[in-house]
């Protein structure tokens, strides 16, 4: 069983940045790991998910350009760093781990999540 533990989520102004991070309790091979997030009342949406092997990105049109994942070399950890903030980017991230390809509800086929991490963007 492999736990996933985001952290980086604080309240910051539109325009800032933030970096979020995921950690993974122990070494494993995830084909695809990524970021989503779910607004009070809205649906889950997949922001940016990356491919283990060869570290393929895949970015949400809304926010593109400004969001980069990334992940370190024994691939235990996913970073999300997050520029140009908007109030719209406000939503609990979750970090979502081991589904089979980083396409479409990659999130929702994802053998592990984690409980979450709140950003909120203020005008």
């Amino acid at each position: 069983q492999v736990q996933l533990a985001e952290s980086g989520g604080v309240s910051v102004q539109a325009g800032g940045s933030l970096r979020l991070s995921c950690v993974a309790s122990k070494y494993a091979r995830h084909n695809c790991m990524g970021w989503f997030r779910q607004a009070p009342g809205k649906e889950r949406e997949g922001v940016a998910s990356i491919y283990s092997v060869g570290g393929t990105a895949l970015y949400a049109d809304s926010v593109k350009g400004r969001f980069t994942i990334s992940q370190d070399n024994d691939k235990k950890v996913v970073y999300l760093q997050m520029n140009s903030l908007k109030p719209e980017d406000t939503a609990t991230y979750y970090c979502a781990a081991d589904s089979l390809d980083c396409t479409g509800n990659w999130y929702d086929k994802a053998t592990y999540w984690g409980q979450g991490t709140q950003v909120t963007v203020s005008s």
